[in-house]
């Protein structure tokens, strides 16, 4: 096969990349490196610097089987304080490349989605259905592009299918920055000698999925027979721990600050996964943070 990875110099599309390099498929990568890094990108796969939220021929998707959409600005905090460049990322750039997937005839595009939509979700744990409540212009944004996606699929007859990410962790992921992953952080703050710092009291809720699993996610999205129609998948780990269960397993040396503006608890029902795709969650994050800790930390 050959395929499009867009955002593959970041931590899922970079992940995404390998595993289809590995599995011996001609890989294209598209990537303005705003937030991605040049030491991830595949040196196996093909490069484009292109800011793909600027209309432009995207002569690159001639010939391309599936197009795994993972490019955003992934950030909920910042994008209250400045939406528009979000928008500019996370709306043009997915309608950019729906356009570019209807011109030359993409097989399917596989589109890296956000529970972020559920808001601070009701119903625990969530379901593809449960209200729809998004609580920033990001978690807007993204579901804008499921909109997309489905509004594609039901106008021109191109194969879309929408994965909605929980907490995702693992190799590449960010340790930097106002939105970097907990997990991300209190690693690099237990390598600096630092205090971990928790917002809020620790006891609000993630579901945390390992990259690898998400990465195995989108291979059966691109797969399965069972979806192309725009469908909404939830990916997670079907586990929900608290943030100082988290902490706790890092270090005893703890703080607590001003709490931010996210939900309490997300949790997914990921049935939904295992109908379609045929998909279960592997990597345990308690037995993740012991390995990094102790052998990449000590």
């Amino acid at each position: 096969m050959k395929c499009i990875v867009t955002g593959g110099g970041g931590f899922i599309g970079s992940n995404i990349v390998d595993r289809l390099v590995n599995d011996g498929h001609e890989v294209i990568i598209i990537d303005n490196l705003s937030s991605g890094k040049k030491e991830f990108l595949n040196k196996k796969a093909y490069f484009y610097n292109i800011d793909l939220s600027v209309n432009q021929d995207l002569y690159m998707f001639k010939d391309v089987d599936f197009v795994f959409h993972v490019a955003a600005f992934a950030e909920v905090d910042p994008s209250i304080k400045n939406p528009l460049p979000y928008h500019n990322a996370n709306i043009n750039a997915t309608l950019n490349i729906l356009l570019a997937c209807r011109k030359y005839n993409i097989k399917r595009m596989i589109y890296s989605a956000s529970s972020s939509c559920y808001g601070n979700p009701t119903e625990i744990p969530t379901t593809e259905n449960a209200k729809i409540e998004p609580m920033s212009p990001y978690a807007l944004q993204k579901l804008v592009g499921e909109e997309y996606c489905r509004l594609f699929s039901n106008l021109y007859g191109l194969e879309t299918v929408c994965l909605r990410y929980f907490n995702v962790y693992g190799n590449r992921q960010r340790n930097e920055g106002a939105y970097a992953l907990v997990t991300g952080i209190f690693l690099r703050q237990l390598n600096n000698g630092e205090v971990l710092t928790i917002t809020g009291d620790g006891e609000q809720e993630r579901d945390f999925v390992n990259v690898s699993d998400v990465v195995e996610a989108n291979i059966l999205a691109s797969t399965s027979n069972k979806v192309g129609c725009g469908e909404s998948i939830n990916i997670g780990n079907g586990v929900a721990i608290t943030i100082n269960e988290i902490a706790n397993a890092i270090s005893n040396n703890i703080c607590y600050v001003e709490k931010r503006h996210e939900p309490d608890i997300t949790l997914s029902d990921i049935s939904k996964a295992y109908e379609l795709l045929g998909w279960k969650p592997k990597a345990d994050i308690k037995k993740w943070i012991e390995n990094i800790k102790y052998s990449d930390l000590k």
